[in-house]
């Protein structure tokens, strides 16, 4: 990791460092003679009720100010990097890394696998821990970094250093321990390799971190994702139906023994079992409070029933909205194109008018094994929606896209994809009430 300075960004009108004569451009040097490090140093030495600070101005000078305030308020500031030091990288090599199935001359941002806990704790993000000397572990503790999400896998020490490639990968169970008997809460993942850590692998994994609850809040298992850039790495076999089946049907007795035993389901599977397996999805309900919903896990779940909330509403409405006519189009992965033609459907019950045509994109940028929305490229859009009937608009997934940025994975633009296909493009928010509002043409409120 790369030390940084922590040049401020940003600082919020009406706070404490506004008052102080803190600017942007200004670098942070220390609090209370302390040295900032990362942005962790920054919040705990926050936390004071006194302060005194270190600030370096651009044109060389160094302020000291003192600073008064209530405990753990906080000062207002923003830095250039949110983590202040670079994000840690991950020192595995994993037999299922997506990235490194990556094809060549893609954008570089797309190759960096970070595996910082500081973004487990920001972002949500899944680290493995192997790249945390004892000293940087004990930081988490000490900072109370709340909840920390882990990349598992198993809990077989010798299997998740074959499946990390790395030989200081087994000691996972023991540091999952050591964090929740200090007061972290701990959410986990497995991705899983058919035929490598699933069946009695897995069971045996899920109930080392299930003996854990509530320290460890949640389990979500996920396959793996295997595009057509493998060469030169391990042979990885991708589920099928009845692989998937089975897979199913163990989390689904997991989770009757949790269930009993802590009112619990702690385990959860991906939406993809259930689309592979062809077993039918499970109720709203049955998620809980949705602790896995980043990986996957009761997406589809939740985005029906917000579709199906809003449909409702506007169903009990007498206005003129129900004679909404237009023509569009909707294009989807194959996964989730069975489900998408379900509510267009529903929503054609009480919208006669309008009309949709859902197109199914097969993913030949990374191979037909990958049948996620997210992962569709332009290229693949335009070659297969050409000269079919779009009507007025194309509806795409926000979830192509490169955050804040009209840029898909292929590094083409909304617009070029505009042009090719001679048709406007609305991106949607992944939120089934926002899906159904961008059917019917009616703006989301800001």
């Amino acid at each position: 990791m790369k030390k940084k300075d922590a040049v401020v960004y940003k600082v919020y009108e009406g706070s404490i460092a506004e008052e102080a004569g803190i600017q942007e451009g200004d670098i942070l040097l220390s609090i209370n003679g302390n040295k900032i490090k990362d942005i962790f140093d920054y919040r705990f030495l926050c936390a004071d009720e006194e302060l005194e600070l270190e600030i370096l101005k651009p044109d060389g000078e160094i302020w000291s100010i003192q600073v008064e305030k209530d405990e753990y308020e906080d000062l207002g500031l923003e830095f250039e990097e949110p983590l202040i030091e670079e994000a840690a990288s991950c020192r595995n090599k994993c037999i299922f890394c997506f990235i490194d199935q990556l094809p060549k001359g893609m954008r570089s941002s797309l190759y960096f696998k970070d595996d910082d806990v500081r973004l487990s704790f920001l972002s949500g993000n899944y680290v493995t821990l192997t790249n945390l000397d004892d000293e940087e572990f004990e930081r988490i503790i000490k900072y109370k970094l709340s909840p920390v999400n882990i990349s598992v896998h198993t809990t077989n020490p010798a299997l998740r250093r074959k499946m990390l490639n790395n030989r200081f990968a087994g000691n996972i169970l023991e540091r999952i321990n050591k964090l929740t008997g200090n007061g972290i809460a701990v959410n986990c993942q497995i991705v899983l390799c058919r035929g490598i850590n699933d069946g009695k692998e897995l069971e045996k994994t899920i109930m080392d971190l299930a003996s854990l609850y509530p320290g460890v809040y949640s389990i979500s298992v996920v396959p793996v994702g295997l595009t057509k850039h493998r060469e030169g790495l391990a042979e990885l076999l991708p589920y099928d139906k009845d692989s998937a089946k089975e897979v199913v049907e163990l989390i689904h007795e997991c989770q009757k023994r949790f269930i009993d035993k802590t009112g619990s389901r702690i385990v959860y599977l991906a939406d993809e079992f259930y689309i592979l397996s062809d077993i039918e999805m499970p109720p709203y309900e049955y998620y809980e409070d949705f602790p896995q919903l980043e990986n996957g896990v009761g997406m589809i779940a939740l985005f029906e029933k917000e579709f199906n909330d809003k449909l409702n509403q506007y169903a009990s409405k007498n206005n003129t909205t129900k004679h909404i006519k237009r023509m569009i189009s909707v294009a989807t992965g194959v996964s989730s194109h069975p489900f998408i033609t379900k509510l267009v459907h529903k929503a054609n019950k009480i919208f006669a008018d309008l009309i949709v045509n859902v197109y199914k994109i097969e993913n030949n940028f990374f191979g037909q094994n990958v049948t996620v929305t997210g992962l569709l490229t332009g290229g693949d859009l335009v070659k297969q929606l050409k000269d079919k009937e779009l009507g007025q608009e194309l509806l795409l997934s926000a979830t192509m896209f490169k955050a804040g940025e009209d840029l898909f994975l292929d590094d083409y633009t909304v617009k070029m994809v505009e042009q090719e296909l001679n048709v406007s493009i609305t991106k949607v928010e992944n939120d089934g009430g926002e899906f159904l509002n961008a059917l019917l043409g009616i703006k989301r409120n800001k």
